[in-house]
């Protein structure tokens, strides 16, 4: 029986050549993450097991970006626990105000994760790294802190969905819509701890950026991981950021998938996820008339400089519709930086948006684009629970940059079509 490629990484860095799905193994860790909410949790447990250092200080990494820049007492409480901790055992790969970026967009960027790795972080959307085809999944704080103490976590083998990608996406349709469309096809348990395996000839369709946004959405389906192939594309990307050596997995050819689901990129339309989960979407087509209050285009699902380059080409020489509050967050400090130097922040604040620095901030209802009772907000992020953006009954709208950036200017749920691009 043929192993996927989760599976093959899994067996690697546990000393096996061979496991299954459902098999319980212990498997040695190449990164360990958490943030600013996660990581003093982790830090307090660890405290209490008297280790008195980490397994590797180059193989943690350390991330304030939920509530950073510190938006009040509580939130600069923890980033202090966590900058400390840093402090105190020489950690490498601590970043913060001026060096810091969305975790799941900074890491791949400093080159801290590549092909065949192993990585846990206290944050769901780690799976982010699978684009790169790295194993990489969330978990809790207890483990992420055992994990950063003793480079090793449990796992129990996840079986697979083998995602077939076909043909070449249309104008304006992005890794966004490709994820919300598999979402709303198999539901936000479709996939609950299973490996999301992406492969057929439409992923050399997609860019990195697709890629990340993809596999960063994984969780939203319940899945345990979402990974892509290793092709062209992938270790130019590695080549670029990183200087470590990557391994590449390729699943067996009798590998055993609970089912395939096949996508046809050339059909799918741009597409919107309608309160309150990111399962019940529609085309933007079949959306009618929803008016908005607030766009938020940024997030560690769509942050990255080819988002704000769409977005940007949307809202050039054109305006924000009265009353519509629009935030734009770049995800890292150097793809801000690149906005910069190519026009992108100009054409922003042009248009009457709002640029601010790298910070998870409004996803999470953390700070700065908070919703009130009643509201609505088309946002490029990958969450729209019940009060996710701020007040209960606020609504959130998940959508990709170019239809974010389209419903900015028209005041209502819209894709570019709508402005004759």
């Amino acid at each position: 029986m043929g192993m996927t490629m989760t599976q093959k990484i899994l067996a690697a860095h546990a000393g096996l050549d061979h496991v299954v799905a459902g098999q319980l193994i212990e498997a040695n860790l190449d990164l360990v993450l958490a943030n600013d909410i996660t990581g003093p949790v982790a830090i307090h447990e660890v405290e209490k097991l008297n280790k008195k250092t980490v397994f590797d200080k180059d193989k943690i990494a350390l991330v304030p970006d939920h509530f950073a820049p510190n938006k009040d007492i509580k939130s600069a409480e923890h980033c202090k626990c966590v900058r400390e901790y840093a402090k105190e055992h020489d950690i490498t790969n601590y970043f913060e105000v001026g060096q810091m970026g969305i975790e799941h967009a900074l890491l791949p960027e400093k080159g801290l994760i590549v092909a065949g790795e192993t990585c846990i972080g206290a944050d769901s959307h780690t799976c982010t790294y699978g684009a790169l085809g790295a194993f990489s999944t969330g978990v809790g704080s207890t483990d992420m802190g055992c994990g950063m103490i003793t480079g090793q976590a449990w796992f129990k083998v996840p079986s697979a969905i083998k995602v077939v990608l076909t043909g070449k996406p249309s104008k304006w349709v992005s890794g966004k819509d490709v994820i919300l469309h598999l979402i709303g096809t198999i539901g936000v348990d479709g996939a609950l701890y299973r490996s999301l395996e992406f492969t057929g000839d439409g992923v050399a369709n997609l860019s990195m950026d697709d890629r990340f946004a993809i596999a960063n959405m994984a969780i939203e389906a319940g899945a345990k991981n979402g990974i892509f192939p290793v092709d062209d594309k992938t270790i130019a990307y590695m080549e670029e950021h990183s200087k470590k050596p990557y391994t590449v997995y390729e699943a067996d050819e009798d590998a055993v998938y609970d089912e395939t689901i096949t996508i046809d990129l050339s059909k799918l339309e741009p597409t919107v996820a309608f309160p309150h989960l990111p399962e019940n979407t529609k085309t933007v087509s079949e959306a009618g008339e929803v008016k908005i209050d607030q766009v938020v285009i940024g997030s560690c699902t769509n942050g990255r400089i080819e988002d704000l380059r769409v977005a940007a080409k949307i809202l050039k020489d054109r305006k924000v519709a009265p009353g519509i509050r629009v935030i734009v967050i770049p995800a890292t400090q150097a793809i801000y930086l690149q906005a910069i130097e190519e026009g992108l922040v100009q054409t922003f604040i042009n248009a009457g948006a709002i640029v601010s620095t790298p910070t998870c901030g409004p996803c999470l209802g953390g700070h700065m684009g908070i919703l009130a009772k009643g509201e609505r907000a088309v946002s490029t992020t990958n969450r729209n629970f019940v009060g996710r953006m701020g007040h209960v009954e606020s609504e959130v709208y998940l959508a990709s940059p170019a239809v974010a950036a389209a419903s900015a200017v028209t005041g209502k749920i819209s894709q570019p079509s709508e402005l004759g691009l």
